[in-house]
């Protein structure tokens, strides 16, 4: 993959991946899409996105990690349970040499579906 790369979907941007990648960024998609089916899957910013009333997630795969981005509340929200991963603001590194943690990763999309739903709600009001 090269920065020049653009992608038009998921597909195209997973098989972009070194083959190590491919398998997590895959686990990671099916995880995001059985969590939150009525997510939009989309492109942005060159990334895999996931919207449901605003963005969700967004995930990327770099040579020595995957990064997943559940916004500043999803990491904050989590923070405790992911003192074994490097962290910022608003992303979360998952080293290629472990598995993903695929059920916290479902729990941070369903905090951030519980979140936008209830935004959504409130700006009907």
């Amino acid at each position: 993959m090269n920065k020049q790369d653009t992608f038009e979907t998921v597909d195209a941007y997973i098989a972009a991946q070194p083959e190590v990648n491919r398998p997590l960024l895959q686990s990671l998609r099916e995880t995001i899409l059985k969590t939150a089916p009525e997510a939009l899957e989309m492109i942005s910013y060159q990334m895999p996105a996931y919207k449901l009333h605003g963005v969700l997630v967004y995930f990327a795969g770099y040579k020595n990690h995957i990064g997943f981005y559940p916004a500043g509340s999803g990491i904050s929200t989590f923070l405790p349970e992911l003192t074994a991963y490097k962290t910022s603001k608003g992303a979360v590194q998952f080293p290629l040499h472990k598995k993903l943690p695929l059920a916290l990763i479902r729990k941070m999309v369903k905090h951030r579906v519980q979140e936008n739903l209830l935004k959504q709600k409130n700006r009907k009001k």
